[in-house]
């Protein structure tokens, strides 16, 4: 395995304080990220903007404009988190599909090869440019455009369940499920538009919980506790 595209999720780099981002939390992450880098991995990486901007829960805002906002939080996310990465001795960029001043680049396949090339971690910001497009749309777009071999979703659930294991302590935890049944019984990995994406251009999935012990590591190592989406 030698491209990754990891998508972290907000809620598990909040770690224990449930809100905002936890500092050691992505702390650790960026440590496991330069180990799998240090060991000639390429990894491109996608955050959520929820930790600065729920808004499409709001009745006043409209939808466009919300969507809007929650680009720019994805970039802000970006930034914070490349920083931690480049405090423990890593090069990053944030590439966006829009401009944003000099704060980022713009994306193009080609300048995501040039910077995997020089063992940079590259942040994917801004989701896909238009509203009505979630970060996990944004997530298999980028993978399948820079020919990653697989989504590693790091999430504060530890795998796919046939239902809310937070809320039903019965639920039944997947250890390999096919994209067409996660797409039939909408299991929520990521939401439809992404699942049918990942699906038609034949992008693997693994779902694992970030908060576990180097999780990321042991994910690409082949410790793997999570969930494996096969397509």
């Amino acid at each position: 395995m030698k491209r990754i595209m990891l998508k972290l999720s907000g809620e598990a780099l909040a770690g224990e304080k449930k809100t905002g981002f936890d500092e050691e939390t992505v702390r650790g992450v960026a440590l496991q990220v330069k180990q799998l880098v240090d060991e000639g991995k390429e990894v491109g990486i996608v955050i959520g903007g929820g930790n600065f901007w729920r808004g499409r829960t709001s009745e006043h805002i409209d939808r466009t404009k919300a969507d809007q906002i929650g680009m720019l939080a994805t970039v802000m996310n970006c930034i914070y988190v490349s920083e931690i990465f480049r405090s423990v001795g890593m090069n990053t960029s944030i590439l966006t599909p829009f401009e944003c001043g000099s704060f980022t680049k713009l994306f193009s396949k080609d300048r995501a090869n040039k910077y995997f090339s020089k063992g940079m971690v590259v942040f994917f910001a801004g989701g896909t440019g238009h509203p009505y497009f979630s970060t996990d749309t944004g997530v298999v777009l980028r993978a399948v455009e820079v020919e990653a071999e697989v989504i590693l979703l790091a999430k504060a659930v530890d795998g796919v369940y046939d239902d809310d294991p937070r809320t039903n302590p019965a639920a039944k935890k997947y250890d390999q499920v096919s994209i067409d049944e996660v797409i039939e019984k909408n299991l929520q990995v990521v939401d439809m538009t992404a699942s049918i994406l990942a699906r038609d251009n034949k992008m693997p999935m693994w779902v694992f919980g970030l908060n576990e012990e180097n999780s990321i590591v042991n994910t690409v190592s082949g410790r793997f506790n999570g969930t494996k989406v096969t397509v």
